[in-house]
């Protein structure tokens, strides 16, 4: 899962539809889903079971939450939740 690129560890992010989803939502407005990828790969170490992951802070200000597990394939973001 985690890659060695140029001596740095990458890791791909999944986000599923319903985090698209609910970012049209009023309460995740100003949440990109690159602000998304960006908080999912500044998560340390492996998270085995779905988290709720707090205190992201989107390139508008905005602060959210994401819910995030790690499976085979990358990281999995299941859900974002703005504040």
């Amino acid at each position: 899962m985690l890659k060695l690129i140029n001596g740095c560890k990458t890791v791909r992010v999944i986000i599923t539809e319903h985090a698209k989803k609910r970012l049209k939502d009023y309460r995740q407005d100003k949440i990109e889903i690159s602000d998304i990828v960006l908080a999912a790969k500044q998560i340390p170490g492996y998270v085995p079971t779905a988290t709720r992951l707090r205190g992201f802070i989107s390139k508008s200000g905005r602060m959210f939450d994401i819910v995030a597990k790690d499976i085979e394939t990358g990281r999995l973001v299941i859900t974002v939740i703005g504040k």
